[in-house]
């Protein structure tokens, strides 16, 4: 598409632009001007002005103004091309093709719309006719409205082969070949070498629109078996027709790229509606009436990453922090399996103004029947309650299941991270690892063993338990005046600057170093989570060729958001206490050095250690009151040295 300036010049030439607004926008004349309350924000009195003779609109409320296109695509939430086509369509003007192929193609496109639009328009002529007052009669019983079926355009495609006949007759009128009518599906070619046939018949249909509101497809609806004629007859076989039938794919219909209802909800979505995915037509139009107006449905199939990226698209830039789609499904098991699959789908997609929500209906329930039975307001608590992403992630990894072993929680964590990996940014997929690991210790902190004087005797007992809770305290734990030490695996900056800049320069020798590495916490959070992100790079690029590792690891610490932190630990300052840490250094030296840096900090910790446990014992001598006065001087050292003994012994097991 080739689009001048000259050729938009032309087209606003030919529109009126209070025209164009108040199509959209209740107006009133004011002069020369015509004026209105701003439909770019809210306000009481009109301060948005319209003059046609200079062909451009200005708010002095929120200092909004352009000119026709630009109302359009800020209105109606459409691209710069697609505001242009629909002005050019309104003003009867065709939008200038780049080649002959695409010159052709547009003709071919254009006549396939006027095809589809006049035959949904027949087939709502044949909804409203007097002959099939029952089925109007079945649409109000469904509580659908005569406005909600204008809207959407539902029509009724009728039984008999006569009154098919009709609609291409009629199309045959309006200079429409039978082939075009088999290329937008609405005649399917017969298999036994009659004549082609009408591919709806005996259905509800719903016209499927674009983003612009072009028809372009139908789905069709099996009707009740006391309204059905075909029912009647295909029963007494033992037949059972599909509910649901939706056109084939046509060059002017992409069932993977569009949505129901898309065109209606795109609109209300720039309005700051919400936006909710559903899983059917008449869920969308159930929804549309209870005055959800931003819901869209799939079309038969499960969520396509273009339907995704098109979700994103609807909402405008501004409202992205604070608005994401919500993927409303049946709870039942169908649902749930959609919502994975969608899950699957959205994960390789997500950015930082990027995700979606979930929200899932009682079993049996779907958003018709749960606003017939409880009001629109049913609904909204449901969407109100829906869950984050990483929720979902968490709940469905867990749900069912037991985590007793090692093994299992092991398993678990691998199961997330998997499908953490999956996110293709990677600063966003830090965060996600952290959020993970955040739940993995907030759901098995409450399973924490207790220790306790009498611990050590009670080692030989195989069956030892946790010890009860009380008061929401741990069994035989108390509250005392000792003042928490640091976590015994931090160190100083600098001692963590060089930890990192050895894994930096030299990422050869984290296999080496791998089980200290995991084991030193370090205290500032930004390095400890470099530290982190160092451990999740490795781990995914073992076995890749090791030469420009440094250089790959650098830029990607670059591109999680760490620049900064590069720079502070890779420069003189660091490399004067640590030239081992330089860049081109020997890897034995290189190891070496990294000995000496974690025997100071393991010294360090052992310190630590020895200093908690004496308080510790301080505390219990305390508890032990009168009796614990007798205890000679001698004895309590003895005891002391002994538990000291005893732990190390068990931490040498432990390693």
């Amino acid at each position: 598409m080739s689009i001048t300036s000259q050729f938009l010049d032309q087209l606003k030439s030919r529109l009126v632009l209070s025209e164009i607004i108040g199509a959209r926008v209740k107006i009133q004349r004011a002069g020369r001007e015509f004026k209105a309350c701003c439909p770019f924000h809210k306000e009481k009195s009109p301060s948005f002005t319209i003059n046609d003779d200079k062909q451009f609109y200005h708010c002095f409320g929120c200092g909004a103004h352009g000119d026709a296109v630009g109302f359009v695509m800020q209105h109606d939430n459409l691209s710069f091309p697609e505001a242009v086509e629909m002005l050019a369509s309104k003003a009867g003007m065709s939008v200038p093709k780049s080649s002959p192929a695409e010159i052709k193609k547009a003709k071919t496109q254009k006549s396939l719309y006027a095809l589809v639009d006049r035959a949904a328009g027949w087939y709502q002529s044949q909804l409203m006719s007097p002959k099939n007052q029952d089925i109007q009669n079945y649409l109000i019983d469904r509580g659908i409205t005569a406005r909600t079926a204008e809207n959407f355009r539902l029509g009724y495609a009728p039984s008999s082969a006569a009154e098919h006949k009709a609609l291409e007759n009629m199309l045959h009128q309006d200079g429409f070949t039978q082939a075009q009518m088999i290329e937008t599906g609405i005649l399917r070619p017969s298999n036994r070498g009659g004549d082609p046939y009408a591919f709806l018949r005996d259905r509800l249909v719903f016209p499927v629109s674009d983003r612009r509101g072009r028809a372009v497809a139908f789905g069709g609806r099996i009707l009740p078996d006391h309204l059905s004629a075909t029912a009647k007859n295909d029963n007494a076989g033992g037949y059972k027709p599909p509910k649901y039938l939706n056109s084939p794919e046509t060059p002017i219909f992409f069932k993977g790229r569009m949505l129901y209802g898309e065109s209606l909800a795109r609109q209300a979505v720039g309005d700051g509606a919400q936006l909710t995915v559903v899983e059917g037509y008449m869920d969308v139009i159930a929804c549309h009436q209870a005055g959800f107006h931003g819901a869209v449905a799939p079309l038969g199939t499960a969520l396509t990453p273009e339907q995704i990226d098109s979700l994103w698209q609807m909402i405008p830039h501004n409202l992205r922090r604070d608005h994401s789609p919500i993927i409303c499904f049946d709870g039942d098991n169908a649902g749930i399996k959609a919502a994975d699959r969608a899950c699957e789908r959205v994960l390789p997609l997500l950015r930082p103004d990027r995700t979606v929500r979930f929200s899932f209906l009682p079993k049996g329930e779907d958003p018709d029947s749960l606003i017939k039975a409880g009001g629109a307001t049913a609904l909204q608590e449901r969407l109100k309650t829906s869950l984050p992403l990483i929720e979902f992630l968490w709940n469905r990894a867990i749900n069912g299941q037991r985590f007793e072993t090692p093994e299992s929680r092991a398993g678990l964590e691998k199961d997330l991270n998997a499908q953490i990996s999956k996110i293709e940014d990677l600063s966003l997929q830090h965060h996600y690892r952290q959020m993970i690991r955040q739940k993995m210790r907030d759901y098995f902190r409450g399973e924490k063993f207790v220790a306790t004087r009498s611990w050590a005797n009670s080692r030989a007992n195989s069956q030892a338990k946790p010890m009860a809770a009380s008061n929401g305290q741990e069994f035989g734990s108390r509250q005392s005046s000792v003042k928490p030490l640091h976590p015994i695996s931090t160190i100083d900056t600098l001692r963590e600057r060089i930890i990192l800049a050895i894994l930096i320069n030299h990422p050869d020798i984290i296999e080496d170093v791998e089980d200290e590495l995991e084991m030193c916490a370090l205290r500032n959070p930004a390095l400890d989570r470099m530290r982190q992100l160092i451990i999740e790079y490795h781990q995914e690029n073992v076995g890749t060729d090791q030469i420009g590792m440094a250089g790959r690891l650098k830029e990607f610490l670059k591109r999680a958001d760490f620049k900064k932190e590069l720079d502070l630990i890779l420069n003189e300052n660091t490399y004067i206490h640590a030239g081992f840490a330089r860049p081109g250094k020997d890897r034995q030296n290189v190891i070496n050095g990294w000995r000496d840096i974690w025997s100071l900090i393991y010294g360090q910790r052992a310190k630590d250690e020895l200093r908690l446990a004496g308080q510790q014992f301080a505390v219990e001598l305390a508890d032990a009151g009168q009796e614990a006065l007798k205890i000679t001087e001698n004895e309590t050292q003895e005891r002391f040295f002994r538990m000291i003994k005893q732990q190390d012994q068990i931490r040498s097991e432990s390693e």
